[in-house]
């Protein structure tokens, strides 16, 4: 069995990378509180995020628009995974410059930007469907 190359290098990539990340754990001083929080991002995902997505796609999406939406709510899921941190902060740190952003409302323009690109996607290929029909033939046409 013959190996894709480009498989190969993303495969040995990812190892390296992850080599990485083992070592950059080792200077860690809290490790069990980041692998708590990793544990809780995989338990969060895994329970709660793509069943959540997973369900609300298979109810609202019905004919070619399956895929666009399903992978805005997939990434819309991410991003709030990600910013959850941010979005759930205790109030105003003392220090100005630690989280020195809008979080929330950046966080609502990302997901903006994903249902609009979603949209686009969608609109295209309904475009798209359209010029590919066959046009009808006129009545007279088929009688002939």
């Amino acid at each position: 069995m013959r190996m894709n190359p480009g498989r190969l290098f993303l495969c040995a990539a990812g190892l390296a990378l992850s080599a990485v990340g083992v070592y950059l754990l080792t200077d860690v001083r809290d490790l069990a509180g980041v692998l708590v929080w990793l544990g809780g991002a995989v338990v969060l995902h895994d329970a709660l995020i793509a069943p959540l997505v997973l369900l609300i796609g298979w109810v609202l999406v019905r004919g070619g628009v399956r895929e666009p939406v399903r992978g805005a709510l997939l990434v819309a899921g991410a991003l709030t995974a990600v910013a959850l941190p941010v979005l759930l902060r205790p109030g105003r740190p003392a220090n100005s410059s630690v989280l020195p952003l809008d979080y929330p409302r950046n966080w609502l323009l990302a997901l903006v930007g994903v249902a609009a690109v979603a949209a686009l996607v969608t609109a295209a290929r309904a475009v798209r469907r359209k010029r590919e029909r066959p046009p009808r033939q006129a009545l007279g046409d088929a009688e002939r």
